[in-house]
């Protein structure tokens, strides 16, 4: 299925964003521009080129770039909205630039000044960062054979990726491998450049346009001012898995805001005049009846909560920094993110699930398309369990135990 732009291509000045009132406005202008093809693109599974080239042009990239390198540096609480506004309307859209904007904290933690220059320039100039972290064939995502080798022609990358969601539509592709001491670093290489090639292999029931297919490395040539050592990420208390987590949060609770709003919409502007017209028993409005507007109001109840939770995993988050000062601290963010992400989930997919009871089959027609928000809330919620993040919330407060120091918490 070909492209039908070309990735990485911004063919319009950037502008700044410097409030983190004006990123949400931002975003939210963005989600509704892109809200009456979420059907379509969902229904197509096709390549979303021409959204992801429209939120490259926004500024919204940038909002997290440091100020000493020209970004607005805005706290994660800004962040976690304007996810939650895009993913409310399309989550396969907000998902994206996820690993995007882990990479520009990864930058800020690990990466030495020039390269940090180099990339933040490209970032506020619209360029999105795409992942190629994860592999398939071992005991897990993270057991890597992609190897950054030095050669007589300088360091040759190869090796063969999966879910590399945002690859195919970046300026950059951000590539985790073992090098000559099989140490893991993160190394940076063009998304054209000679010998990468990404696949659109991706075929699952929702989280569509994601595309979050394969990448093959084929003896790539890297530049060593694009390389940064990766392995110290976590040889000490960091806060880069809670912050990614925290954007996942924030796509589940827009998948729970999203099915909410349309379910009712639903209930308001088509139920009711069926269930009206019928005026026969059990027909009566929809909106009228105690059942549907009691599991209505528990509903909104659970995405009220998790959008709470959200917020204030957030702000622990900006409370702690980048860089926590010790575990304790990296503990109490990983937590308070594990928190919200394990609720989040849950009730997106309690709503995107029981909007059906409230609304009847015709809710999953090709017109309303309302079982699209079960199968992105089962497919996004799968990405890491839930009853790990809730075993380690307990077994820290019932036994003093610290979380796992990794990019799942």
């Amino acid at each position: 299925m070909p492209v039908d732009l070309a990735p990485g291509t911004v063919t319009a000045p950037v502008p700044v964003i410097t409030s983190g009132a004006q990123a949400i406005q931002v975003a939210r202008d963005y989600a509704a521009s892109i809200a009456a093809a979420a059907i379509e693109r969902d229904r197509s599974g096709a390549v979303p080129a021409r959204e992801l080239a429209a939120l490259d042009v926004t500024g919204l990239l940038g909002i997290t770039v440091p100020r000493a390198y020209g970004g607005a540096d805005l706290p994660v609480t800004v962040l976690a909205e304007v996810v939650r506004e895009i993913a409310a309307v399309d989550p396969a859209i907000a998902q994206v630039p996820q690993s995007h904007f882990l990479y520009v904290d990864v930058l800020a933690v690990l990466a030495p000044p020039p390269l940090r220059q180099r990339l933040y320039g490209e970032v506020l100039a619209g360029a999105r960062l795409g992942n190629a972290m994860a592999e398939r064939g071992g005991p897990h995502a993270q057991d890597l054979k992609t190897k950054l080798i030095r050669t007589g022609t300088g360091l040759r990358l190869a090796g063969r990726k999966y879910y590399c969601t945002g690859a195919l539509t970046a300026r950059w592709v951000g590539v985790t491998a073992l090098d000559d001491a099989d140490r893991l670093v993160l190394a940076f290489v063009e998304r054209d450049a000679p010998g990468v090639s990404l696949d659109q292999d991706w075929n699952v029931m929702g989280q569509r346009a994601t595309v979050s297919g394969g990448a093959v490395f084929d003896d790539v040539a890297v530049d060593p001012g694009l390389v940064m050592p990766y392995q110290q990420a976590f040889e000490r208390p960091q806060q880069l898995g809670a912050r990614t987590q925290l954007v996942h949060a924030a796509i589940e609770a827009g998948i729970a805001g999203g099915a909410l709003r349309d379910a009712g919409e639903f209930l308001r502007t088509r139920a009711r005049p069926f269930f009206e017209a019928a005026r026969a028993g059990w027909a009566q409005a929809a909106t009228a009846d105690p059942h549907t507007v009691h599991r209505y109001g528990q509903l909104a109840t659970k995405v009220a909560a998790a959008e709470a939770l959200l917020a204030s995993a957030a702000a622990t988050l900006d409370e702690i920094g980048r860089v926590p000062r010790d575990a304790g601290e990296a503990a109490r963010g990983s937590l308070a993110v594990a928190r919200a992400k394990a609720f989040a989930t849950e009730a997106a997919a309690e709503v995107a699930s029981d909007l059906f009871s409230l609304t009847g089959a015709s809710a999953a027609d090709e017109r309303h398309d309302l079982s699209r928000h079960w199968r992105n809330a089962r497919t996004h919620g799968s990405h890491d369990p839930v009853s790990w993040k809730y075993h380690h919330v307990g077994n820290y407060l019932l036994n003093d135990e610290l979380p796992p120091n990794h990019g799942q918490l």
